[in-house]
């Protein structure tokens, strides 16, 4: 595993993250204790420390998971990184909650459900501009490092082209940018990194395998079933992505190299790309995910050569 800075945090996170979506039940499966349990061992063994989640991951479900399995570990051995803004209901639908009441009211449902003291990031979690530009909501947070209840504070722009929300980081006291950032989704380059880099910003890469099409599963007509989150996706956007992953497998993925590590280490190519945070249903993806961290440094991912097995 290979650790980075994430900005001006100072905290030393691994590449590799733990994305925890799927610990709500919108993966098509509800995931149990022993699950979870197995896979942040799995991410531990692999060298992984941090630990992407949110509030509405199920009502404060994936926290829940997470905060189990953290109270029968040691809780300065991960970085975790939850959101606020949102509330999960039952039917998969969720409502949105920006007041600084609402949001403090959120920390400690958070809190509760890590069965932990702090947050080492806290997130704004793709809200609108308006609500992003309160000035009391930013003051409560702030109260709430001085109290130690959160490390650092973070913003995880629903838009991955929102530069405002972006550039307001530094005034806001907002020290990472969590975004959309994949080979099929390169925005974030335009304008979104240069102001992160400017303002030395930590950055987390979501969706970095693009839902699962860069997992080179999936072949051009590949259909998913009706409790797949994919399922929902435009049938001809979702074949124009494929047609593109089969394109980029032949003409920039080393033959013989796994397309999902590939894929990982592709963006953590980028400078202002700290780690990703892919999502993983069992610990062999988390094994596979892992893996990825290899490359980092080893030059452009189109220049592998994955005949000679990089430095760990």
């Amino acid at each position: 595993m290979k650790y980075r800075r994430l900005g001006k945090t100072n905290l030393k996170v691994s590449v590799i993250g733990v994305g925890t979506w799927q610990f709500g039940g919108e993966w098509g499966k509800p995931f149990s204790q022993d699950e979870a349990d197995a896979i942040l061992d799995q991410a531990q063994a692999s060298g992984i420390n941090l630990i992407d989640t949110a509030e509405c991951y199920g009502d404060h479900t994936s926290e829940r998971l997470i905060g189990d399995y953290i109270a029968r570990r040691r809780r300065e051995d991960w970085v975790i990184a939850t959101k606020f803004g949102h509330h999960f209901h039952s039917n998969f639908t969720r409502s949105e909650h920006w007041t600084p009441q609402d949001v403090l009211g959120q920390l400690d449902a958070s809190l509760k459900a890590l069965q932990t003291d702090y947050i080492d990031i806290y997130q704004f979690h793709s809200g609108p501009d308006p609500m992003f530009d309160q000035d009391e909501l930013w003051t409560l947070l702030d109260k709430q490092v001085q109290a130690g209840k959160i490390r650092h504070l973070g913003t995880s722009i629903g838009s991955n082209d929102n530069l405002h929300q972006t550039e307001a980081s530094t005034k806001v006291g907002s020290q990472v940018i969590q975004v959309v950032y994949n080979r099929l989704d390169r925005k974030p380059e335009e304008r979104v990194f240069p102001s992160c880099e400017q303002q030395d910003l930590g950055v987390l890469a979501r969706v970095p395998l693009a839902s699962g099409y860069l997992s080179g599963k999936y072949k051009p007509g590949a259909t998913f079933g009706d409790n797949d989150v994919r399922h929902r996706h435009d049938k001809e956007q979702t074949l124009r992505k494929l047609q593109e992953v089969e394109h980029i497998r032949e003409q920039e993925v080393p033959a013989g190299m796994d397309m999902a590590t590939w894929a990982l280490a592709w963006c953590l190519k980028h400078p202002a790309v700290t780690a990703v945070i892919p999502g993983c249903k069992s610990p062999e993806q988390v094994i596979s995910n892992a893996a990825a961290a290899a490359y980092v440094g080893e030059g452009h991912p189109q220049n592998w050569n994955v005949e000679s097995e990089p430095k760990a």
